[in-house]
């Protein structure tokens, strides 16, 4: 769950973030292990019973533990250009490393095998909007046909990010209700590239995605399910 750029890893390559990722996120993010168990829920309806399973921006291991934990067949590569991330990965998965291979780099590191689905969860909203279609279309590459991908990230509808990303800033505010705060974190987290949910379907269907479907709102992440079509 980090940037893609190998040579700008923003906030991943600031230790302190790294250390605190496993407790952060989970505050950040509503529902993120329900989100987990939604993403490996929609893959499984296409995946096989021993599917192999491509997780991009797979750096802090959560939903790789997540799956690998619901699913004792399936076998997993996991993809980041942190190398911080992925030793934080790497504890947190150490009762499963039979079953993952972890790779540093971008998707584009991943071998050219067929995959039975694929996630990426909190990490393209770190991507432009090249950026973001260049790795979609890399991971459509590498998913065998009518093979399911699941994303979720930061979108928000046209308009109004920074009200949306102020409610998600309050919301990981568990000390108390600060709309100023809130609002101050919401500009800085509105210079991310996000994209308009309409902008983000649009996107999955120019990758190769077909039955693109919203599962997962909230607040300013949204989640979707798409199909890889054939070529």
């Amino acid at each position: 769950m980090s940037t893609f750029d190998p040579k700008n890893q923003g906030p991943f390559s600031n230790p302190a973030m790294v250390t605190s990722y496993s407790d952060d996120t989970p505050r950040k993010v509503p529902g993120l292990a329900d989100l987990h168990r939604m993403a490996m829920l929609l893959l499984s309806e296409r995946a096989l019973r021993a599917a192999h399973i491509l997780v991009v921006g797979a750096g802090g291991g959560m939903e790789l533990k997540a799956m690998a934990e619901a699913q004792r067949e399936w076998t997993f590569t996991g993809v980041d250009p942190s190398a911080a991330m992925l030793d934080l990965a790497r504890r947190s998965i150490e009762p499963f490393n039979d079953r993952i291979e972890l790779i540093e780099g971008t998707v584009g590191a991943v071998p050219s095998a067929s995959f039975d689905g694929a996630a990426c969860l909190l990490t393209l909203h770190f991507l432009d909007k090249s950026e973001r279609l260049l790795t979609l279309k890399e991971i459509h590459r590498r998913l065998k046909p009518d093979a399911r991908l699941v994303v979720a990230h930061h979108s928000v509808p046209s308009g109004g990010a920074e009200r949306w990303m102020a409610r998600s800033a309050a919301f990981a505010d568990r000390v108390g209700v600060d709309w100023q705060k809130a609002m101050a974190s919401a500009v800085r987290m509105a210079e991310l590239p996000l994209l308009s949910v309409a902008e983000e379907e649009v996107l999955l269907r120019e990758a190769g995605f077909s039955d693109v479907e919203l599962f997962y709102a909230a607040f300013s992440f949204r989640g979707w399910v798409a199909t890889a079509r054939s070529a």
